[in-house]
């Protein structure tokens, strides 16, 4: 029978790395196994630099804790992710994601094709607004951090942030609490302040830690940095002030005071961000103070904020409901149980459903958890596919010979159909030839009464009254066919008439003489309207199916005429192209 499930669980933290070992218990809980902790250099040179001393120390835990390859969960500081809370109105579910697409391009400082992106809903019902929490990490950052990770052997499964892991773990071990609770993570570059209450959540991280506390000291003392935080690890309390006897080493009296007044400084930005979560997010004044993180463990620093915040303050215990083997030391497990609290909401990531998933997990991840979650699929359709290959072989052998009988029978059937293919041919052939010699006589049956139907369509489209035409005369090149005549009636030859019937109709090959326009002349009577009527009779004729006729250049078919006062009746003419020219007898 398999043993319970390993889960490992890594926090990147700006001066120290912790990674942990746990066992899924039954019904969604944690079994402490092991953890290691290492510090980082204060002075590392460079993201390059620190992220491979980040992967030495991380291969030499897990040598300690006997562990080659396996698949991990870790955190990235706060410090390095962008955080905003958004609120927004009540919505339905499927508008949900691209309003919050929209609120992330809005609110991320970076492009968003840069930058690796996630959300999470908090609270929020039927009627109420619904707390999104947005977060984003530069690609390259994340995907140098990555690379350190995976170069030990280990396998990313989720990347989260360290003040959402602290968030899971506190639900998880003081989900009975009411009210609002105020978990400060005093860490080495940041102070991240956590708001925790029921159906809420807002975070803050204040740029004042264990590392100003030691740049504080090195100014002070005139030292480097490295020896100021030696210093700090070794004489460094919080001076408690007042009525309060100093130490009788007057250098460990300076530390104490410089230590004081960097976390009076803090108290400060504390106060402020209370201040706000109040006034901004509508939240609730802090009903108790929980401390973590690595500067959280120095002397009296609990009795300070106590003093400041006029709070219950106690430290955080992130093991409070997560059992823990024998083979762990307990005493050593107390002085370092505050900064155990990211490991813990990572490895719950594993077990249950946390109130806090997000995962910033780099495209190569994705990619790779994609493809190994179609992995088992894929290797059942190669299975699948070879089933078939070897179906169709054998169903392809039978076929073979079932259409060999067939072709026979089929090859009898196109011998005869060959005949009858033949025989059909020559009827084609005599077919076409008919055609030919039928062609020209269809044509001109069907253009027999083309110059009727020209007619027909002038007489129709004519006004019905105070107009009528006098004059049709075929035109061919814009010049009229015949000798010219008068509109006065006097005797003169007579246009050459026009064919009727009228050879085949179509555009005529280039140089032939066709009849390709009418010029129709024509008279129209005094009256209200004049030349209207003519214009009338050009719109009419726009419509026309045998002339090609521009709506828009009325002068070119149009030719005016002045009306008077002393005749009773006015010329007009009209050019008309035809659309299909006709070909001259």
């Amino acid at each position: 029978m398999a043993g319970p499930a390993r889960i490992l669980s890594l926090n990147l933290g700006s001066q120290t790395l912790t990674l942990a070992e746990f066992f899924a218990q039954p019904h969604g809980g944690l079994l402490l196994n092991a953890y290691r902790i290492r510090e980082l250099p204060p002075d590392a040179a460079g993201d390059g630099a620190r992220n491979a001393r980040a992967a030495e120390l991380i291969s030499e835990m897990m040598a300690e804790l006997q562990v080659r390859r396996a698949s991990v969960n870790y955190a990235i500081a706060a410090q390095s992710v962008f955080t905003r809370f958004v609120k927004l109105p009540a919505v339905e579910e499927e508008k949900v994601e691209r309003i919050i697409t929209f609120e992330a391009q809005q609110n991320v400082p970076f492009p968003i094709d840069e930058v690796v992106w996630d959300y999470q809903l908090v609270g929020g019902g039927a009627d109420e607004q619904i707390q999104v929490v947005l977060v984003a990490v530069k690609a390259d950052l994340l995907d140098g951090i990555n690379a350190a990770v995976e170069s030990t052997g280990l396998r990313t499964n989720v990347v989260g942030m360290a003040t959402m892991g602290l968030y899971n773990a506190f639900r998880y071990n003081y989900n009975e609490l009411t009210g609002c609770s105020l978990l400060l993570d005093i860490g080495a570059r940041t102070t991240n302040l956590l708001f925790i209450e029921p159906a809420k959540i807002f975070s803050r991280s204040v740029a004042i830690g264990g590392s100003s506390i030691s740049a504080a000291i090195a100014k002070e003392f005139n030292e480097p940095i490295t020896a100021a935080e030696f210093r700090k690890k070794r004489d460094g309390f919080v001076s408690l002030g007042g009525a309060y006897a100093e130490p009788e080493d007057p250098e460990v009296a300076r530390v104490s005071k410089i230590i004081r007044t960097t976390m009076t400084r803090l108290h400060a930005e504390i106060m402020r961000s209370i201040s706000h979560y109040r006034a901004q997010q509508q939240g609730s004044a802090p009903a108790r103070v929980f401390l973590c993180g690595g500067s959280a463990s120095m002397p009296y620093m609990r009795e300070f904020f106590q003093e400041k915040l006029q709070l219950p303050v106690e430290f955080f215990h992130p093991l409070r409901n997560v059992a823990v083997t024998p083979s762990v030391d307990a005493a050593e497990l107390g002085r370092a149980a505050h900064l155990l609290g990211e490991l813990v909401g990572l490895g719950l990531r594993s077990v249950t459903r946390c109130p806090m998933e997000l995962n910033l997990r780099p495209a190569t991840v994705v990619a790779r958890q994609q493809l190994e979650r179609r992995r088992p699929f894929l290797v059942a359709a190669a299975a699948c596919l070879i089933l078939a290959i070897v179906g169709w072989g054998v169903y392809f052998a039978r076929a073979a010979q079932v259409e060999r009988h067939a072709n026979e029978r089929l090859e009898e059937k196109i011998a005869a159909m060959h005949r009858l293919e033949t025989q059909m041919n020559q009827v084609r052939k005599q077919t076409a030839a008919l055609d030919a010699i039928s062609a020209p006589l269809v044509a001109a049956i069907n253009d027999r009464g083309f110059w009727n139907q020209v007619l027909e369509d002038l007489n129709a489209r004519l006004p019905k009254e105070d107009i009528w035409i006098t004059e049709l005369v075929a035109t061919s090149g814009g010049k009229a066919l015949g000798p010219p005549t008068s509109r006065s009636g006097a005797a003169e030859t007579a246009p050459t008439p026009i064919a009727s019937p009228t050879p085949a109709r179509g555009r005529p090959a280039s140089g032939e003489p066709a009849i390709d326009g009418l010029l129709v002349r024509g008279l129209y009577m005094f009256n209200p309207r004049q030349q209207e009527v003519v214009v009338d009779y050009f719109k009419n004729l726009i419509g026309s199916p045998f002339f090609a006729i521009d709506p828009n250049n009325q002068a070119k078919v149009l030719k005016p005429t002045t009306p008077n006062n002393t005749e009773w009746a006015f010329p007009y003419e009209l050019r008309l192209d035809l659309k299909k020219p006709v070909k001259l007898p």
